[in-house]
């Protein structure tokens, strides 16, 4: 897998103007999902991802070797962008998936309330403590187990200290409301946290967001300039539309269609409508990933992929079995 960092502004206006470059109609119908007035063209659903009927899609692990890559757009200490290039929307849809539903967290399960004099009842209280994002490492915990009488052990409680004494294990906030207590008013709570996967509770999804979305591209069919390039510099949003002073002339310019929101706002104006193709390349998707503060994000993806491999094996060996019965 290549891993790629950021690019240069003058990188990305390099990229913006090569993808403006025409295409033939055979690559435009397999690589590209056209935005019209009234609907969305060049959409195809086969029962094999990538292929598209009349046209030779063989998958090859060679070619999505050369083609596939990563491009890391933003990274901080809860957001993740990144670029995935060169796969079907299955793939990209199952890392969205795994990362809502199966990228495991440790949670609040159990709740023994002693003593609640506030005006919250207890399964509320309960409720609202089961939220609260736990910032503890999963990947040192196991999942619960089925107990039997010869499972018990004794176990030092204050082991667990010196085992767990850099985790910092904790909740990730210290100001998320719980109650509001009165005077003489008091809580006793004692809670057991475990190890879980979204797809069994919510409170174990590690991320608030991970969605995708395709690329945008947007082509000029010819030069647009004076009051129409001012109109069609607000059909967008702020900074995919630039005016440039060519020779005394205002032309527009597409400088970063990245950050289209594909509105077709430009469709609206019949003067204009004729003069862009709006378009999304169909197998560059632009993830974004927001973690809870469990976990940091690149972690997340990690994860992800770990999960997406081991389901991968799973079905590999499931295979192999169902040839050998």
């Amino acid at each position: 897998m290549e891993v790629f960092y950021p690019l240069s502004a003058q990188e990305k206006n390099d990229t913006t103007t090569k993808m403006a470059a025409p295409m033939s109609n055979v690559d435009e119908i397999r690589n590209r999902v056209i935005l019209g007035e009234f609907g969305v063209k060049n959409v195809h659903t086969t029962d094999y991802p990538g292929n598209y009927p009349g046209y030779d899609d063989t998958w090859d692990l060679e070619k999505f070797k050369k083609t596939f890559r990563i491009d890391i757009v933003h990274s901080d200490e809860d957001t993740l962008e990144f670029d995935m290039i060169g796969i079907d929307a299955s793939i990209a849809n199952a890392f969205r998936r795994i990362l809502l539903a199966e990228v495991p967290t440790m949670a609040i399960e159990k709740v023994f309330i002693y003593n609640n004099t506030s005006i919250i009842q207890d399964e509320i209280l309960a409720h609202r403590l089961g939220l609260v994002p736990i910032k503890a490492d999963p990947r040192l915990f196991e999942y619960r187990n089925p107990v039997y009488s010869g499972d018990i052990k004794w176990l030092p409680i204050g082991n667990q200290a010196d085992v767990f004494a850099d985790a910092k294990i904790g909740p990730v906030h210290g100001d998320i409301l719980l109650a509001q207590l009165r005077p003489g008013q008091e809580l006793d709570v004692v809670m057991h946290c475990v190890k879980g996967i979204g797809k069994d509770h919510a409170k174990f999804s590690p991320v608030a967001t991970a969605s995708y979305r395709l690329l945008p591209e947007i082509t000029l069919l010819q030069t647009i300039e004076g009051e129409q390039a001012e109109r069609l510099k607000r059909c967008f949003s702020p900074g995919v539309i630039e005016i440039q002073n060519v020779n005394g002339r205002k032309v527009a310019k597409v400088v970063n269609s990245r950050l289209d929101t594909c509105s077709r706002e430009v469709l609206r104006h019949d003067d204009l409508k004729n003069l862009v193709k709006l378009g999304r390349v169909r197998d560059h998707f632009i993830f974004s990933v927001e973690s809870t503060g469990i976990l940091p994000p690149d972690v997340l993806v990690t994860e992800a992929i770990n999960v997406l491999i081991s389901k991968c094996q799973k079905f590999l060996t499931e295979l192999d079995m169902a040839e050998m019965d």
